[in-house]
């Protein structure tokens, strides 16, 4: 079996090659006696699946996946997620559980691209911003602290493929339904004071950040993901380099105990684990910034089309969406009156209205729509429902942002299964 690198679970990997999947996965390989250590980083990821340590890890027999994974998948801290990968580690939240104004973190999607490291010390952390600067600097968390502002922002984090499920013909890739999503409070510092200290160069364009997470491979140096930002994103006020989540820690799944974070982009621009941050004089070419990654065709296909890769463009902004977060999907009721609620969120701009409709899009109702708490956060809408006799409904929910974009009826299909920001719908069973 060639070496694999491509996003498979973990059962998948076992069923076709037991072996091999041992030493992918958790760094084991298979003696004659039928026994497989585990080396650290392979500990360190069955402890992070299973949720705690392992005491008596070295009497694990080779081949073994614990009964715990075997019945369900946990993941240490998180609260009702739904599972989609294991290798590397992708888990979304059903949308009746992101029902809170902020994401608690427990709630907060996770999306993984490699292993995550094992030794996330915040003491001994480092970030260096270099490259095309006239400063660079290699600084601490707590250099962080005391040299720049720190600030406290609610942010809208989603993952470009969120949607992807729901693509006909189906694209390849983590099959995201629609909670790959999440709005927590953020604390750190701006990533514009930063570079403004370092000096940014003129011929600067393009940031490319690194991160401390390893291939899946396991081989040295290999980066499972360095993806950038142009100049120009990356002055933004609300882009963070963030030390905590939702007033604590940031949860080890979504980058302790320093990150990115670059609201309104794909969550693939907010880089977890952060240790560098370097400029470039051209747009960055590390891994998952070119062929398909994270690009669009730069015109509307027909479903199933080919297209040449020249012809693909770099995601960006992300567009306008909505979440109907209550009532939860097959909701039955005796009333005809429901409260409905859920959240909207448009790249780099802002919602002006979201409309609901319980008649199939033949008419529309107004909801109330909050202004969000910051630029960049998530703007909170509801409204109460009255319908008209008892049967099946079902309810839409269609965001128009500040340009009157709105979303639309069916899925904008391309290659890649990016970007699909049709209308959620919910159905309620009334009497």
């Amino acid at each position: 079996m060639r070496e694999n690198t491509s996003e498979r679970g973990l059962f998948d990997l076992y069923r076709e090659d037991p072996d091999e999947a041992d030493r992918l996965l958790f760094g084991r390989e298979t003696y004659p006696d039928r026994r497989g250590f585990l080396r650290n980083a392979g500990l360190a990821a069955m402890g992070a699946l299973v949720g705690t340590a392992i005491p008596f890890h070295r009497n694990i027999p080779a081949h073994f996946v614990p009964v715990a994974l075997a019945a369900q998948h946990t993941i240490q801290g998180k609260d009702g997620l739904t599972v989609l990968n294991d290798r590397p580690l992708c888990a979304e939240t059903p949308p009746h559980l992101l029902d809170d104004d902020i994401t608690p973190t427990s709630r907060h999607f996770v999306r993984n691209n490699g292993l995550p490291p094992e030794d996330v010390d915040a003491a001994s952390w480092r970030l260096t911003i270099d490259g095309l600067v006239e400063n660079p600097m290699t600084l601490s968390i707590d250099d962080l602290k005391r040299q720049f502002d720190v600030v406290t922002e609610a942010l809208t984090l989603e993952c470009g493929g969120n949607g992807r499920a729901f693509f006909d013909p189906p694209a390849k890739g983590n099959q995201w339904t629609y909670g790959a999503v999440a709005c927590s409070e953020w604390t750190g510092v701006r990533l514009a004071d930063v570079l403004k200290v370092a000096g940014v160069k003129n011929d600067a364009v393009y940031t490319a950040h690194v991160g401390a997470d390893t291939h899946l491979s396991g081989k040295d140096g290999k980066l499972p993901i360095s993806r950038g930002i142009p100049i120009e994103k990356a002055m933004n006020e609300h882009n963070l380099i963030a030390f905590a989540q939702n007033g604590r820690a940031i949860h080890p799944m979504n980058g302790a105990p320093l990150r990115l974070v670059v609201p309104g982009w794909p969550g693939s621009c907010s880089q977890k684990w952060l240790t560098r941050i370097w400029l470039r004089d051209r747009v960055h070419d590390g891994p998952k910034m070119g062929g398909t990654s994270y690009r669009i065709p730069n015109r509307t296909v027909a479903p199933g089309a080919k297209v040449a890769k020249k012809d693909f463009i770099i995601i960006q902004a992300m567009p306008v969406k909505s979440l109907i977060t209550s009532p939860a999907t097959d909701h039955k009721t005796s009333d005809k009156a429901l409260r409905v609620r859920g959240h909207a969120w448009a790249g780099d701009r802002k919602v002006d209205a979201v409309r609901l409709s319980i008649d199939f899009g033949a008419t529309w109702i107004e909801t109330t729509l909050d202004d969000p708490v910051n630029d960049h956060a998530w703007q909170n809408w509801h409204t109460t429902i009255t319908f008209p006799r008892t049967g099946y409904y079902e309810i839409w929910a269609r965001a128009i942002d500040s340009r009157g974009v709105g979303q639309p009826h069916a899925v904008s299909w391309n290659p890649k299964g990016y970007l699909n920001n049709s209308m959620h719908r919910v159905a309620v069973t009334v009497g």
